[in-house]
């Protein structure tokens, strides 16, 4: 493969009407490029049509050799620099390649005038590995994390204590295995973290509809536990009864994490 010094100007979509209101960053898969995201980015503008919608280009660009059928070579981009990849290597590769991504992610709010509270970050694969890392390494960069098929870089010792995260995973996904989402979203739930877990049927290594449908569903109904613990501490500072009040219902299980099984 010979690495190419090209790099795209990212792919953003803002609203028809109005100044932005939310911010949401896609961050594609290894070896892939924005439009891999295109499904998610639709959804999401037809959800939110007052939010911009920004999708970058990985830092790194890797060409492929040429096939035997003599069909073009084709460009895919990484977040981590994909020569010499090893697992022993792999987290630091990624901690590296994090400083770019938050600063991008930074510039965008500045631009937009946005919040890391009104900062959504997505990532298929490679990608939501990424949008998981940066929210611990920058704490106040998202409100929320969309992971679909990815994980961090090695199991967190710590939870993101500003962000909301989304796990959506395949059943079948040979690359990730299922248990080990689930093992982590244990682990942030025991780290006092705040995270959902969607398991789709019979779905793979890949960002299929059904996960994006569940996305849009979590992002419009799931209310951050900080958040509804902030308001309900408020409301019963000044409730005559002091009733105990419940958060909305997130498909909560007993270990405090939220899972549900589509299809």
């Amino acid at each position: 493969m010979v690495m190419n010094p090209t790099h795209p100007q990212p792919f953003v979509f803002v609203p028809k009407h109005g100044a932005p209101r939310l911010l949401f960053v896609l961050l594609h898969g290894e070896s892939a490029t924005p439009e891999q995201l295109f499904p998610l980015a639709e959804a999401i503008k037809h959800a939110f049509p007052f939010a911009v919608v920004v999708l970058p280009y990985g830092s790194v660009s890797v060409q492929s050799a040429p096939s035997d059928d003599k069909r073009a070579a084709s460009l895919g981009y990484h977040w981590v620099n994909p020569e010499d990849l090893a697992s022993h290597n792999y987290s630091s590769r990624m901690y590296e390649a994090l400083p770019d991504l938050i600063g991008q992610i930074q510039q965008l709010q500045i631009q937009y005038d946005l919040s890391g509270e009104q900062t959504a970050l997505a990532g298929f694969s490679q990608g939501a590995s990424m949008a998981l890392e940066a929210s611990l390494a920058q704490p106040d960069i998202a409100g929320r994390v969309l992971a679909f098929s990815g994980l961090y870089a090695s199991m967190p010792d710590k939870a993101a204590p500003a962000s909301l995260l989304h796990f959506f995973h395949g059943s079948a996904d040979q690359d990730v295995p299922t248990g080990q989402v689930e093992a982590t979203v244990v682990r942030i739930s025991e780290l006092q973290g705040d995270a959902t877990l969607d398991v789709a049927s019979a779905v793979g290594h890949e960002l299929h509809r059904a996960l994006i449908k569940q996305a849009i569903v979590r992002l419009q109904t799931c209310v951050p536990l900080r958040s509804w613990e902030e308001a309900i501490t408020s409301l019963q500072q000044i409730a005559s009864d002091k009733e105990p009040l419940s958060p909305p219902d997130c498909n909560q299980s007993a270990n405090g994490t939220a899972k549900r099984t589509l299809h």
